[in-house]
């Protein structure tokens, strides 16, 4: 065998009998969830990330447009937006293109009250899938265009197959493990944190036993399957496009204080389930296992990355999120209660904490700064649509920052080039295309529109400065503005400008 006894397993294996209760309840939680996740859904449109996605998508799907705008190859994979492509062959929608997104989300709840339930029993999988369904952390990232909804998916996944290998002893679990842990690389290349973390349980749990046979064809399943995307860069001769990403990624400046996510991860994962996830393995440290050591690899391995790495986004530890969900029900279903509904009031508590942030989320007011990954730009699809519609087709655009670059491209369908990235290959994304002494391509008439946004000046505000120093050079005129109503002020937060040498 593969893996020894596990002395210390205190669920009983699954009886193979139906039960309408569970599945009743599973139906609530997925269309609670659903109805948080497709709430006003289209209101605000894409962000930076999101158009980049969906403009990879609609090239890929061969619009005749975006695929002038949006190179197919930029930084990562293409498993989400190949899929994506194929909903894309009837037109692009950006609500469309959340939607699969959304899809991705309630998935992996049914997943992981399937890994709840082998791993703690049917109680434990429901509460698991009623803790997600509500979360805000998890709510707020599956809304949007962005690869670590679906990399979650593939997380979990690959979890619930270590797990079943662990609990069966089957080698075919194993491997199975191994194949969704290829298709989350070809996700976001980052899923190889997944991979060193699955590596840590093994060697860690020195009772359950892995051969080396096994490992190598586990390990040439995932490098088969993960290979897809770097085969077709080399194809394509696009090869050094992962090749300069990477080094980017190195030497970049970090983009966020070591405090981020400290600050913004407790509220976004709700207080009330790291609280019952520390406790309980406290309470509960007599009845360690395996399980608990291969939820904690699952925490700590991204967790310690992202800490030490440079780059940190809000919805980068998302796959990290269901872990801490599957600890905070363990601790709710295997904690002795002196009263008996005392449980339930805590579950309901757990939930209400949830639901209501993520409700507020999802209707979020007005405002004229913006965290990337939290959600889409206000006003920047209508921006672009007003460009789309106004704006002579060769004219160039001039942004302050890639943000508003991308959304331009993406619904105004103009080319646009941000101001402030840097001209040093080592500092700047390799995606996008410096402007090169801006000044005298405005002056030659390189450029016949300025677009200012707040969202960008809240971060730079020296290259908002120097923008606005072209456009007062240049003759500026504002030809639109787009405004919010922020505390009741009408506030500008996107403005045209037209600039004349």
């Amino acid at each position: 065998m593969a893996v020894e006894e596990d002395s210390t397993a205190t669920v009983a294996v699954p009886r193979k009998q139906f039960r309408p209760g569970p599945i009743l309840v599973m139906i609530v939680i997925l269309a609670v969830a659903t109805g948080l996740r497709v709430w006003a859904l289209g209101a605000i449109g894409l962000n930076s990330d999101e158009a980049v996605y969906a403009g990879q998508a609609a090239s890929l799907a061969g619009d005749d447009t975006l695929s002038s705008l949006f190179p197919i190859f930029r930084a990562h994979p293409l498993l989400f937006q190949t899929v994506l492509s194929v909903g894309f062959l009837g037109g692009v929608s950006d609500v469309g293109a959340r939607l699969l997104s959304v899809g991705f989300g309630l998935g992996t709840i049914i997943v992981v009250y399937l890994l709840g339930f082998r791993l703690y029993g049917r109680k434990a999988g429901l509460v698991a899938a009623s803790i997600l369904a509500v979360m805000p952390y998890h709510v707020i990232v599956t809304r949007q265009v962005l690869l670590d909804g679906p990399l979650t998916f593939f997380a979990v996944l690959t979890f619930y197959c270590v797990a079943r290998f662990c609990l069966e002893r089957s080698a075919r679990w194993l491997y199975s493990a191994a194949a969704v842990l290829g298709l989350a690389v070809l996700t976001k290349e980052i899923a190889v944190i997944l991979l060193l973390a699955v590596v840590a349980f093994f060697l860690l749990r020195h009772d359950v036993r892995v051969s080396a046979r096994q490992i190598l064809v586990g390990a040439g399943i995932t490098l088969v399957i993960a290979a897809a995307y770097p085969v077709s860069l080399l194809f394509s001769g696009r090869i050094g496009t992962g090749q300069n990403y990477l080094l980017w990624q190195l030497f970049r400046r970090p983009n966020h204080s070591l405090a981020f996510y400290g600050v913004e991860m407790p509220a976004a994962v709700g207080p009330a389930v790291l609280v019952l996830a520390v406790g309980g393995l406290w309470f509960l440290r007599r009845q360690h296992s395996w399980r608990e050591t291969l939820l904690l690899c699952w925490v700590l391995l991204p967790l310690g990355f992202f800490e030490v790495w440079p780059v940190k986004g809000y919805q980068y530890l998302l796959p990290a999120a269901p872990a801490l969900v599957l600890l905070a029900a363990r601790a709710i279903t295997r904690t002795s209660f002196s009263w008996r509904h005392l449980r339930t009031a805590l579950i309901a508590v757990v939930l209400l904490s949830l639901a209501v942030p993520s409700w507020l989320a999802v209707n979020p007011a007005p405002s004229a700064t913006y965290l990337a990954g939290s959600g889409g730009v206000p006003a920047g699809r209508e921006a672009g649509r007003w460009i789309k519609d106004n704006l002579p087709l060769g004219g160039n655009v001039m942004t302050l920052g890639p943000t508003m670059a991308n959304l331009v491209r993406f619904y105004g369908n103009r080319k646009a080039y941000a101001l402030s990235v840097s001209t040093n290959p080592l500092r700047r994304n390799p995606s996008y295309e410096p402007i090169d002494n801006p000044d005298r391509q405005l002056r030659e008439g390189g450029f016949s529109y300025v677009v200012w946004d707040a969202y960008s000046a809240s971060r730079t505000p020296f290259f908002s400065e120097q923008l606005m120093g072209y456009v007062e050079k240049y003759h500026g005129i504002a030809l639109h503005t787009e405004t919010l109503n922020i505390s009741g002020v009408s506030t500008p937060v996107i403005i045209v400008y037209e600039v004349r040498p």
